[in-house]
């Protein structure tokens, strides 16, 4: 039985996906790579088939016609084998040292005779924004806000904030999870990994933090979706998705209050980031786009809009006037400097 399933969405990946590959292999005979090529137009597909000629017992190759990332994503889950289930986008990597401790604490979890009461749904690991340039990479960890190293409860977290919130990079969940909620990522849809995190957190009973600083999230590539001109021209998409987390917690049914403020934290977060890079933009279609989100999360919900609207990060991104707009800016730019994203 593999512990591990790591989706490697491709596509035009030649130029870094073996060094991805390269590093998945560490785990050997634990982990199962599923290659997914989607739709590439140079040598992925070919990179892709060699690696799993090479590797057979370890390497999946699949191709599909172009879906974009969230349906190399759904490929992968379709085609998952392993008892817990990871996403490594094709430029990114993972730390050797870091990825053995997990794969020992994965295959502690599927010991025979293990309670599954005490199998997590959701592990969490640290995530290091590895931006060109930058000498000192800025780590994301959960210390002080969640247990370490032990299966623990909503109730046992303590709240994030912002700079803090969960992110596919940091995120590993059981398999089975993901298939009985019949997760299904949208296609030709860029920014899915927050549906990906999101969906799936009210089904999350037990939850494990490993600290170790495991994925290595890759920032510098002009032509990379979280370059902020690139985020600014897929507007459209980011909102789509925004309004897809709206949504889901609206249909949610709330009873597990921990869990409930976390999904609010989280759409806060998300809303922010939407409203913020249309500001930026300064167009009339994006900030047609903002207006148009704000008013479908009111017309969805009204509680989950007056919770955001008048939480302390709805007031910010609110602001009225140039005034308002030139220090959200600011504020954006320094969350920038402190946190390292795009």
């Amino acid at each position: 039985m593999k512990i591990l399933s790591i989706a490697v969405p491709c596509y035009n990946s030649q130029e870094y996906m073996e060094h991805c590959i390269d590093t998945l292999l560490v785990g050997k005979e634990r982990v199962e790579i599923i290659i997914v090529d989607d739709g590439s137009k140079d040598d992925t597909a070919k990179i892709a088939d060699d690696l799993a000629a090479k590797y057979p017992t370890i390497i999946k190759a699949v191709h599909q016609e172009n879906g974009g990332h969230g349906e190399a994503v759904n490929t992968g889950i379709k085609n998952a084998t392993g008892v817990f289930f990871k996403v490594v986008d094709s430029d990114d990597w993972l730390g050797e040292e870091a990825f053995l401790k997990l794969l020992d604490r994965l295959e502690m979890f599927t010991n025979h005779g293990q309670d599954i009461v005490n199998v997590p749904d959701l592990i969490l690991c640290n995530y290091i924004y590895d931006k060109v340039g930058v000498k000192h990479k800025k780590v994301i960890n959960y210390k002080g806000y969640l247990p370490l190293e032990r299966t623990f409860t909503w109730n046992d977290m303590r709240k994030m904030p912002p700079g803090k919130y969960m992110t596919m990079h940091a995120c590993i969940y059981r398999t089975e999870v993901l298939r009985n909620i019949g997760l299904v990522l949208p296609k030709h849809t860029f920014y899915v990994d927050n549906i990906y995190v999101f969906q799936p957190l009210p089904f999350v009973k037990n939850l494990y933090y490993l600290d170790i600083d495991l994925y290595h999230y890759f920032i510098g590539r002009d032509d990379q979706s979280v370059n902020e001109k690139i985020m600014i021209k897929r507007l459209d998409q980011q909102a789509r998705v925004n309004r897809i987390m709206i949504d889901t917690l609206s249909q949610y049914d709330k009873s597990n209050a921990k869990c409930t403020e976390y999904m609010y934290s989280y759409l806060e977060i998300i809303t922010a980031i939407t409203t913020v890079l249309a500001i930026l933009s300064h167009t009339p279609e994006h900030l047609a786009i903002k207006d148009e989100l704000w008013q479908y999360m009111k017309n969805t919900d009204e509680e989950i809009y007056h919770k955001i609207r008048h939480s302390l990060v709805g007031r910010a991104v609110n602001m009225p006037g140039k005034i308002g707009q030139s220090a959200l800016l600011g504020i954006y730019k320094l969350a920038q400097r402190l946190y390292g994203f795009n």
